[in-house]
């Protein structure tokens, strides 16, 4: 886990979890030329290149992207977060004058303290603390040389399944509910049972919850089978075209020819109508999709989380 942005010349703290979810020591990371070991903590700090850029990092076999910005100023400036974070889910604090060091990052929710996983000088990840409740929040974060104050809604989803149960091969709706916000929600829903429960439009999905005090969104599926069936749902920030584009200038550079020109497409799709980027993000996720595994899918991955 890494930073949504890092700063050129300037110490980041990167974070490696496990696949129970956990914080993971011992784990060795390739950033760009470095090569970090995380700690007990299961973070790790090194040193961003001195060029403004993108920057991959790799962990047994995995690899994640994040941008690199030119150095700017240490002044503190407002913080910027998503209206809305989930309860359970980590999200992203930005703003001037943060730590690169995550430990000298002291950060709050409603009083609660609250782990920061990853840091840079102008973003953070932090992961809310267990006894952070659900509704409306104050975040406070304090460094050595600055203290930030952030409001938002802390909200929790949870599932509601068909009933009565579905048969094998029969259709109906599961429904995300939303407790503690009543906006309209961009939700990523993710089925982590295929064989069981199908999600009739893809089984990673984006969903628009309907606001208001019934604050829900209805997932269409299928039963494939008799069986147990899990999902996970976290509440996704507005899209940003800039960030998807720089990652699609960076990715252009790798590509093929072929698909040079379909990037450059999408670069120009972006930047003629940046409000249209469902249309970019569709022909993104094809191209994503037929790309394998490898320095040029992790900045489409990237690219099309942006969007």
């Amino acid at each position: 886990m890494l930073p949504p942005r890092i700063v050129a010349g300037r110490p980041a703290t990167l974070a490696a979890l496990g696949v129970d979810g956990r914080l993971a020591s011992g784990v060795k990371v390739e950033i760009g030329d470095q090569e970090v070991t995380t700690d007990r903590a299961g973070r790790a700090v090194f040193n961003a290149p001195a060029s403004a850029g993108y920057i991959l990092a790799t962990a047994s076999g995995a690899s994640f992207a994040t941008l690199v910005d030119p150095s700017s100023s240490d002044s503190p400036g407002a913080l910027t977060v998503q209206p809305a974070i989930s309860l359970h889910d980590q999200f992203s604090i930005c703003g001037n004058g943060l730590s690169g060091d995550a430990e000298g990052n002291l950060v709050k929710i409603n009083g609660v303290l609250s782990l920061v996983l990853a840091a840079s000088p102008e973003c953070i990840v932090v992961l809310p603390g267990p006894k952070v409740t659900s509704g409306l929040a104050t975040i406070t974060v304090a460094t050595e040389t600055a203290q930030f104050t952030a409001k938002t809604s802390i909200v929790s989803l949870a599932f509601e399944a068909p009933n009565p149960g579905l048969m094998p091969g029969k259709r109906g709706d599961l429904f995300v509910r939303v407790a503690g916000s009543d906006r309209r929600l961009r939700l990523i829903v993710e089925n982590q049972t295929p064989g069981v429960l199908r999600f009739l439009h893809g089984d990673a999905q984006q969903a628009v919850t309907s606001g208001g005090a019934q604050n829900e969104v209805a997932i269409r599926v299928q039963a494939v089978t008799s069986g147990d069936f899990s999902f996970h749902a976290r509440v996704i920030g507005a899209a940003d075209p800039a960030v998807a584009r720089r990652y699609l200038q960076a990715a252009q550079l790798l590509a093929p020819k072929n698909e040079q020109r379909n990037i450059q497409k999408l670069i120009d799709a972006l930047d003629r109508h940046p409000q249209q980027f469902a249309r970019a993000a569709a022909a993104l996720n094809r191209i994503r999709l037929a790309t394998i595994a490898g320095d040029l899918r992790t900045l489409l991955d990237a690219a099309q989380a942006a969007l």
